[in-house]
């Protein structure tokens, strides 16, 4: 399924239905009713810009169902995220990536209890588009190392022999192709690169990393300043969240003996297909994506980015408020709203179960 307007916001309508719920967040994970809420307070968080249009849609949510709590999200970025909680400037985060284990064997997280682990929740997962512009084509078939030799500049032309092979059936102008990346420092080129590099290491042979790694091909900020580029462009590539795909050209990513197109069930599929960090805490659910997975179905180009908190916070006065946003977030009700609002993929009903005894563990 190519999922190109799946990120239409519908936060009003969503989040009318959310206040009709009378499920309490520790049954089944949704926010309360109205009516029944008795949870009140201030909570901070801070952290990745691409989780900004499902944080806007879940605290519209949550507030509606808690009248008497308040929320603020700073979409500063994932770096920066990490930072204010560190400091204890925040009581969650956003991260586009999870914390290192370098990082959480310094420990130094200010709102944590001592030598207490932190929890860290895969809650926000985005499938990652190959957009393109020519004329006359909507789609392509392509496997890694030909998305690597556009990137990395070997590959020049769209009528190239390698993408004619994987596309028999298209026609393919003798024009040049002009690939596009972010400018600034991005969770989404450190995944894409990340891709890039597993799936390809022979073609791609730099690290993976949130900036884009030599000079080369044409600069955009942001997601929205790619789109820009691709769509005002003649024969141009990048990559954005897939929810910003629009009316642009995309790639089906060869997995397998199969052309993936991107999709919620593909993205998060790769999620439950891939396997977690090692010796990590049980509340901390950092998951190593298997970009080279051959399993039917999947999509391995994503961003998985997080939720974190403490397992134990030093101050017990946020930990409901934490607990009770955290479950609605991940609950079905939470994640269909971030789908609608964002064009997420909603998590496995087994990521879920998992998730939820993260939560559970919280005090």
């Amino acid at each position: 399924m190519n999922l190109k307007r799946f990120g239409v916001p519908a936060v009003i309508a969503v989040t009318a239905a959310i206040a009709l719920s009378s499920c309490a967040a520790n049954e089944g994970g949704a926010a309360p009713s109205e009516s029944a809420s008795s949870l009140s307070g201030n909570l901070v968080g801070a952290g990745a810009s691409s989780q900004d249009a499902a944080q806007q849609a879940w605290i519209a949510g949550f507030q509606t169902a808690n009248p008497d709590v308040t929320i603020d999200y700073d979409p500063s970025g994932s770096g920066a995220g990490r930072e204010t909680f560190l400091e204890g400037a925040s009581d969650f985060a956003g991260s586009d990536r999870a914390f290192d284990d370098e990082e959480i064997a310094a420990g130094g997280f200010a709102k944590c209890a001592a030598d207490t682990d932190i929890v860290e929740l895969p809650l926000y997962i985005s499938p990652i588009a190959v957009i393109f512009n020519v004329e006359g084509v909507d789609t392509l078939n392509l496997d890694a190392a030909t998305i690597a030799g556009i990137f990395a500049g070997s590959i020049t032309k769209w009528n190239d022999p390698a993408i004619v092979a994987l596309n028999p059936d298209a026609t393919l102008p003798d024009l040049a192709i002009t690939p596009v990346h972010r400018s600034d420092d991005s969770g989404t080129t450190e995944n894409f690169t990340d891709y890039l590099g597993a799936a390809a290491p022979d073609v791609w042979t730099y690290e993976a990393d949130g900036v884009w790694p030599f000079e080369g091909g044409e600069a955009a900020q942001g997601t929205s300043g790619v789109v820009d580029a691709v769509t005002n462009g003649t024969g141009t590539i990048g990559y954005a969240d897939a929810s910003r795909a629009g009316d642009l050209g995309t790639v089906a990513v060869q997995v397998g003996d199969e052309f993936v197109e991107f999709s919620p069930e593909a993205a998060a599929a790769i999620v439950d297909a891939s396997p977690e960090a090692e010796g990590r805490s049980e509340g901390d659910i950092a998951i190593e994506i298997d970009r080279t997975s051959e399993e039917a179905g999947v999509y391995p180009i994503v961003l998985v980015s997080y939720l974190i908190g403490c397992q134990d916070y030093d101050d017990d006065e946020n930990v409901e408020l934490v607990k009770s946003y955290f479950s609605y977030m991940a609950s079905p009700e939470g994640q269909d709203v971030a789908a609608e609002a964002a064009g997420s993929a909603p998590i496995s009903d087994a990521l879920r179960e998992q998730v939820t005894a993260a939560i559970d563990s919280i005090q």
